[in-house]
């Protein structure tokens, strides 16, 4: 079987999309033939990535933004695969729908980013019924479209996408473990090591709420303090709060996780929320809000959710959690992860979505050859 995946959200600091593709290929290899075309300065092949040329987005951290679809259906055609998966909802998706057409071969959507939400939170609300009839046209032309939490999945069917699996991502349970803490951490940092050290890891977007992070942490007060990693991080913090302000590779984060006390995150609106994994990974517990899809990763023993959205909720979350045992529940979380997010399970779990599609697919053509 050979597997194409088409995204334009393929950049050193494009977050889970990427790490989903990079773990795909890893753990497919022997398995599948897997093709990666995503966008970049010009047409070219190195290995199992294939270039696409589309122009760089202005402020858009090193994201291309392809414009027309014939480049992205010739390159698809020309790789022959046996199932095409569009990682985004732009232009790329109807190349891939109709490179799956003249092919003959099944589509996957997989609805990694929710549309909507973005453009709302940078434009308003009046853009809804057109971006949900947007989703809803563009989405029930898949043969199937994987949705990576049950918040995304029954948004999706609102909105009459009906061919619809819940598909979680996963994580490297090697990478991110609890023996990578470095114990004088906290002391790189210029705190004590009776202080509770809490981290946020991504970037600095809209929806990952760092303002309400650092309005958190001038409640918690000197006994708390935050690390925020990422590009684009605010750089007037309370006193109680460090900033990295650059993307950070995948092993010093491990490391960062593995050394801090907890996550925090104040996302009401994640449609997965990558990092909630790195950190029960990596053996510490989570502090996040009752919205969103953080709240189906947090369950009872593995971290604590604020039941509103605001400052003080996430302030109270943090002290009930490290009154209660917090050590005990970082150990259940990583029991968790082992149990149901290591690559294996969600990879193997992928390939019989992929599979039962392909022999149905098979069958439908099968029948109508017949008729």
């Amino acid at each position: 079987m050979h597997i194409a995946d088409v995204t334009m959200f393929y950049t050193p600091a494009s977050g889970g999309v990427r790490t989903y593709l990079e773990a795909k290929h890893r753990g497919l290899a022997g398995y599948v033939q897997h093709s990666l075309v995503v966008p970049g300065p010009q047409r070219s092949h190195n290995g199992y990535v294939h270039n696409v040329a589309a122009p760089r987005i202005p402020f858009g951290h090193d994201y291309r933004f392809p414009l027309l679809t014939k480049n992205w259906v010739d390159t698809l055609t020309r790789l022959r695969p046996d199932l095409i998966e569009a990682g985004d909802p732009y232009v790329t998706a109807w190349a891939c729908l109709e490179a799956g057409q003249r092919l003959g071969v099944p589509v996957v959507g997989f609805y990694h980013s929710d549309l909507p939400r973005l453009v709302n939170s940078r434009v308003g609300h009046w853009t809804d019924p057109v971006l949900d009839n947007y989703i809803s046209r563009l989405y029930s032309r898949f043969d199937l479209v994987l949705a990576p939490s049950q918040v995304m999945a029954e948004k999706l069917l609102r909105l009459g996408v009906e061919k619809v699996r819940l598909q979680p991502l996963g994580v490297d349970t090697t990478q991110f473990h609890p023996r990578h803490q470095y114990l004088p951490f906290k002391q790189t940092l210029g705190i004590s090591d009776d202080a509770y050290l809490l981290i946020f890891v991504g970037r600095a977007a809209r929806e990952k709420n760092i303002p309400l992070l650092l309005r958190t942490m001038k409640l918690l007060g000197k006994n708390y303090h935050l690390l925020l990693v990422g590009p684009g991080m605010p750089r007037a913090v309370p006193e109680n709060v460090s900033v990295i302000h650059e993307y950070v590779p995948a092993d010093r984060i491990a490391r960062y996780l593995a050394s801090s006390d907890a996550l925090i995150h104040a996302g009401d609106n994640e449609t997965f929320g990558l990092v909630v994994l790195e950190a029960m990974a990596s053996g510490i517990p989570v502090i996040g809000t009752r919205k969103g899809a953080v709240a189906e990763l947090v369950v009872p023993g593995c971290g604590l959710l604020a039941e509103t959205v605001s400052a003080p909720a996430l302030a109270e979350a943090a002290r009930n959690l490290f009154a209660n045992g917090y050590h005990g529940m970082g150990r259940l979380a990583r029991k968790r992860i082992e149990q149901f997010y290591g690559w294996d399970q969600i990879l193997a779990q992928l390939l019989r979505q992929y599979h039962e599609l392909i022999g149905y697919t098979e069958r439908k053509i099968e029948e109508s050859r017949r008729a």
